[in-house]
């Protein structure tokens, strides 16, 4: 009700605005109303996916009881873990090291838990991180398990400030508490140990320990890379129990291939993981992302294993959560608005948009199939209808159905039969990939699809076999040795020429941001998607908290969302005909849209400035009908802003600083986004990103007061200066002139002081610690400051106004 209210008062504010133009100063009054009709469009789309507002719970006992019965084997789904690292300098093994161990100790069946880890940069340190922190995983994992503790993340775990004997009754706890306390200090002594030796690479490049060349010295060229540390064989913990399995993967990488980065490597270990353990579900987490939570794969399941609508349901994403933000949260960097307010508004329509990472897909969703169609009920219940009329509707049914486009509807049935009871393919499946079937005319159709298969997943009939498995399972009799080299081959960086990943399978390249692209094009297949917020977050990580990293992270997402706009995937014209909800599209086009706001939103911020320094304003005098809708407007922002951090759960605080954020990144990071994005589509000029350096762990809030000049701070810091040049601008004229000019000051300083509150963070960002400011800010501040006075000077605002020449009298007498 108040949405609908606040479009009728803005329906009636821009009549006004554009029934009363400013005449004499009609360029002003241009800018700031299409500034305004934008700022009203892009409210709309960021209003309307909000109508439906859902709060998700769980019941993990249910989940327990149906499918956790005693005496009897897990019935839970498999889950294979993805964890993507790159550079191990910028993202620390000890981080990494933390997620691993948080996955291995997961509450889970240890048989239904697999973890791959891509190393993309192929790097000798983070292969020796993984085999030392597989090591200590034999003693970590069955301490968390005895003891039942949370996180179950070593570094965050023992780093905790609480009572950690609350609720343990075991009294050997303590003991083995600091036991192993000194077990993870001399793990952390031994993968600093490594990193400091990583420092200095040898001429000759690494060598292992057998005295063979490391594969990876090349980072460009250096073949793929699989190794298992926790398997079936020999991945025990110290108490003999069997542990999840750890794969270390670093797909192969030749000069002259498009290896798609980040997305290039998550498909990689799809393929991997389906060839060596085919979990019918997939989480992804950022090597900085550890499982809060131990229970948060069961979480997912309990949707996701639905009997009812999991079937439909692409993924469950979860709120991102991060460690070592400030209190203050200066650059909202805890994105609370977007995630607890958006993502929970679009839970109610077709689902949350994919955020990169916290996420548990079904695997089939991401072979691009489309979703299984919903049965409609019948539409008559009773049998007082004539046979023949019921016949004739039962006919006229029939001849409407349309023809499913599931391009594994035409496999099932054959493969049906093929299929055990495990979901295992027998030997026979296989080797009639491999083989072909020849001379049986009733197989032609079968060999087709074989074919299509082939063309698009890629030329592995391991993998192929695996597609059409909804449920996961491997091959009975296949050795773990066949496994391998099948999977070193489906990593290779040719696999995927002339197929359709990164089209239409898998992560889908195009964009730097693939998490937003991968999950439109699964809800434009027909798939919803789940939005799951456990009591305790599932998951945690670190987020860059000084400026520079900060604006960096929102221009890589902004330089994405345009990189969609410009491509085939737009959501303006992409997709229609599919499965995607029309509100669902429009928060799909909000989402792409929103950087282009930057243009009108720095006029906007410039309008202070130039109207203090001109002495004119964007409005004519107000009259009391004008003011009511002013008036009218202010108040239905404020509604619609107290009744979402009503039912949010947001704090005014945090929503105050999202507000803030969006002005700062709007007229900096958002901006550049759009000239990049223009120049890499059109002229095809890329921009490299570099990795986010993650958080250390020095001094409390150290990063927050590191000052790294980059382009992006110009706008702002000019903004700044001038909006603050322009205050003084006018109130010296409104001293010069009388009180007469301080009526009409009043909004023109109400509106500078809106843009200068606004921008204050950017400004204790720019001051850093104890006011010590950088010297190329003070050239800068300095510079622009001497251009403005100058223009100040030459308007001369302390000389009084007069429309005609000035006359005074000489004294003399000319007759």
């Amino acid at each position: 009700m108040i949405i609908i209210i606040r479009l009728v008062v803005v329906g009636f504010f821009f009549h006004y605005r554009v029934m009363h133009p400013v005449n004499d100063a009609y360029a002003l009054w241009l800018v700031s109303v299409i500034c305004e009709i934008w700022f009203a469009l892009s409210w709309i789309l960021d209003q309307f996916p909000k109508w439906l507002p859902i709060d998700r719970e769980t019941y993990l006992d249910r989940l327990s009881l149906r499918y956790e019965k005693e005496g009897q084997p897990s019935q839970l789904s498999p889950v294979d873990i993805f964890v993507s690292t790159v550079d191990p300098l910028k993202e620390p093994p000890l981080v990494t090291a933390n997620t691993v161990l948080s996955i291995l100790a997961v509450d889970y069946p240890v048989d239904k838990v697999s973890c791959y880890v891509s190393d993309d940069g192929a790097a000798m340190l983070t292969f020796e991180a993984l085999s030392e922190t597989s090591e200590f995983a034999r003693k970590w994992v069955p301490f968390c398990k005895k003891f039942n503790i949370e996180p179950r993340a070593p570094e965050f775990y023992f780093a905790q400030k609480i009572d950690y004997l609350k609720d343990k009754v075991l009294p050997s706890f303590v003991k083995e508490r600091r036991a192993m306390k000194r077990e993870y200090e001399e793990f952390k002594v031994r993968i600093n140990a490594l990193v400091a030796k990583a420092q200095k690479v040898p001429e000759e490049g690494w060598t292992m320990q057998d005295g063979t060349p490391w594969p990876g010295n090349n980072v460009r060229d250096h073949p793929g890379m699989i190794q298992v540390f926790l398997g079936q064989s020999g991945g025990h913990d110290t108490d003999g129990n069997e542990l999840p399995r750890l794969v270390y993967v670093s797909r192969e990488k030749r000069p002259g291939f498009n290896h798609h980065k980040k997305a290039g490597a998550m498909n990689a270990l799809v393929r991997v993981s389906a060839v060596l353990t085919n979990a019918p579900y997939l989480l992804n987490l950022d090597c900085d992302h550890y499982i809060n939570n131990s229970k948060a794969l069961r979480e997912s399941m309990c949707f996701m294993m639905d009997p009812l609508l999991g079937k439909r349901v692409c993924y469950v994403q979860f709120p991102q959560r991060f460690d070592g933000i400030d209190k203050n949260d200066r650059y909202a960097n805890r994105n609370t608005v977007f995630f607890d307010i958006n993502m929970k508004g679009l839970d109610g329509i077709q689902g949350p948009i994919y955020v990169g990472t916290g996420c548990v897909f079904r695997r089939q969703a991401l072979y691009g199939y489309d979703a299984p169609k919903t049965k409609k009920p019948p539409t008559r219940t009773c049998n007082c209808w004539p046979k023949w009329c019921c016949c004739g509707c039962c006919c006229g049914g029939r001849k409407k159905k349309k023809k499913t486009n599931n391009p594994k509807s035409e496999l099932k049935k054959r493969n049906s039969r093929k299929a055990d009871a495990g979901g295992h393919v027998p030997v026979c499946a296989l080797e009639g990939i491999e083989e072909g079937i020849e001379g049986i005319e009733s197989e032609n159709v079968a060999l087709m699809s074989e074919q299509k298969l082939e063309k698009k997943f890629g030329q592995s009939p391991v993998f192929v076999a695996s597609t059409l498995l909804e449920n996961g399972g491997t091959l009975k009799s296949a050795s773990p040795a066949s496994l391998l080299k099948e999977a070193i081959h489906v990593i290779s960086c040719g696999y995927e020429d002339k197929t359709e990943w990164g089209k239409e399978v898998g992560w889908i390249y195009g964009s730097v941001t693939e998490d937003i692209l991968t999950g439109f094009k699964m809800h434009c297949h027909g798939w919803r998607s789940i939005y799951c917020i456990p009591s305790r977050p599932a998951f945690k990580g670190s987020a860059p908290i000084n400026l520079s990293d900060r604006l960096h992270q929102v221009l890589r997402w902004a330089l994405g969302s345009i990189e969609i706009f410009l491509s085939r995937h737009c959501p303006l014209w992409y997709g229609y005909g599919g499965g995607l909800k029309w509100l669902e599209r429009l928060s799909y086009i909000n989402a792409t849209v929103y950087p282009w706001t930057s243009i009108p939103l720095l006029a906007y911020c410039t309008l202070p400035a130039v109207c203090l320094l001109t002495g004119k304003f964007i409005t004519p005098e107000l009259s009391n009908v004008a003011s009511l809708w002013f008036l009218s407007l202010f108040i239905c922002i404020f509604a619609t802003s107290i009744l979402e951090m009503r039912w949010s759960g947001v704090g005014i605080d945090e929503w105050w600083r999202n507000e803030q954020f969006w002005v700062i990144g709007g007229v900096s990071a958002h901006l550049f986004a759009v000239f990049q994005g223009l120049l890499k589509v059109l002229a095809g000029v890329d921009t490299n990103f570099t990795v986010t350096s993650k958080a250390g762990d020095d001094e409390d809030f150290s990063e927050l007061y590191a000052f790294k000049w980059t382009t992006l701070l110009i706008p702002p810091t000019t903004l700044l200066i001038i909006n603050l040049i322009g205050v003084v601008a006018g109130i010296s004229n409104a001293i010069n002139n009388g009180y007469e000019s301080w009526g009409p000051l009043f909004g023109k300083l109400f509106f500078a002081f809106w843009v200068i509150v606004h921008l204050y963070p950017f400004l204790k960002g720019l001051l850093g610690r104890q006011n010590r400011t950088p010297t190329i800010i003070i050239v800068w501040s300095i510079l622009l400051a001497s251009i403005f006075s100058l223009l100040w000077v030459r308007i001369d605002p302390f000389l009084a106004k007069s429309d005609g020449p000035v006359l005074e009298e000489c004294g003399l007498d000319c007759n």
